[in-house]
């Protein structure tokens, strides 16, 4: 068999809509020595796609990194084969708070040089000395110490639509970017009690280790991250501190855990948690747009992307040609916010 995808991603993506068969999204991480990753991205790859599994996973010698969706009468297979691989016995399996199995269209399995690009030197530290894992009462319980600090380690755009209340929101573009953003903001604070959250986990594990080895002497991590967390809250009937919605890298782009909507529309300024991709297919700037804007703008970022996106697909391709310095504004690549700095300035806000 082929060990890579080869059909068209329009195709893909109506199959996946005419599945009639129900698919669970779940996610899960491991640090774990792996000495040849390329056999075993083959040898998952093969497994994976026999089970009818999609997702995004990296592997490198560090271990692997997963987000995927599989048919629900395959998913018990799927974790008997891992539990019987050596060294990803017993992996702890985030399943999505919010699905309806539409996540992923494809499988795509990396090798990489590592599983989470953190810009860390490894050997400088010990990455096995994490910090202690709580769960979603013990995090709750620690929230309310006089002392406590809470990060988020998050991406700015993960973090705009949903959060922990009073958290540190580090205004980075990655993980790397935010390891400093985080250091400057803890320091002379390492004696209080740092808590730590992500998504689901993995970001934390090499934070917290970080943390330890700078010298911070009571750092916490939500074990399972957001996703474990919400389902904690739901079946131990607890409050929940975090508010609004949990960003996902797939194409769901979020799941909801509570009602609150703390972001606003990017275009116009109403309240607005809905992340999209500019249908410009040479920009898919990911920013917030709200329904009104996305039928006034066609799904576009800004009026120059949506003009772009209507032309005929062959002078779209002429466009894209020549230096990048040629290309128009809507090309440049980078942060959201000085791109639509018309828009969120008001003077294009909708009127009421």
């Amino acid at each position: 068999m082929e060990l890579y995808n080869k059909y068209d991603k329009k195709l893909l993506k109506e199959r996946l809509q005419h599945e009639t068969f129900v698919r669970v999204t779940f996610s899960f991480y491991r640090y774990v020595k792996i000495d040849q990753p390329e056999e075993l991205r083959d040898e998952l790859y093969t497994q994976w796609c026999r089970l009818n599994a999609f997702g995004r996973v990296y592997l490198a010698n560090e271990g692997i990194n997963a987000q995927m969706s599989i048919p629900k009468g395959n998913y018990e297979e799927l974790l008997q084969e891992l539990n019987e691989r050596e060294g990803f016995e017993n992996i702890d399996m985030k399943i999505a708070v919010e699905d309806e199995g539409k996540s992923f269209y494809k499988l795509k399995i990396k090798v990489r040089e590592k599983i989470l690009a953190d810009g860390l030197n490894d050997s400088s530290f010990d990455v096995t000395q994490v910090g202690a894992h709580l769960t979603a009462a013990q995090f709750n319980a620690a929230m309310k110490s006089d002392n406590t600090v809470v990060v988020d380690f998050r991406n700015h755009y993960e973090s705009e639509i949903g959060h922990f209340k009073e958290a540190f929101l580090p205004d980075a573009d990655t993980f790397s970017q935010a390891i400093p953003i985080v250091m400057r903001e803890l320091s002379g604070k390492e004696e209080n009690k740092i808590l730590l959250y992500c998504t689901g986990g993995i970001r934390c594990e090499k934070a917290s280790a970080y943390l330890k080895h700078k010298g911070f002497v009571d750092v916490n991590q939500l074990k399972g991250g957001i996703i474990s967390y919400a389902d904690q809250v739901k079946k131990e009937k607890l409050k929940s501190n975090y508010i609004g919605k949990n960003f996902v890298f797939d194409e769901r782009l979020g799941e909801r855990i509570t009602p609150e909507i703390i972001s606003a529309c990017h275009q116009c300024g109403e309240p607005c948690d809905e992340h999209t991709n500019c249908k410009n297919d040479d920009c898919h700037l990911l920013f917030i747009q709200c329904n009104a804007c996305g039928e006034e703008y066609g799904g576009c970022c800004t009026s120059a992307c949506k003009e772009i996106a209507g032309l005929p697909l062959a002078q779209q391709q002429e466009l894209r040609k020549g230096p990048k310095s040629e290309k128009p504004l809507i090309y440049a690549k980078g942060r959201l916010r000085p791109k639509l700095s018309e828009f969120i300035s008001g003077t294009k806000r909708r009127k009421n």
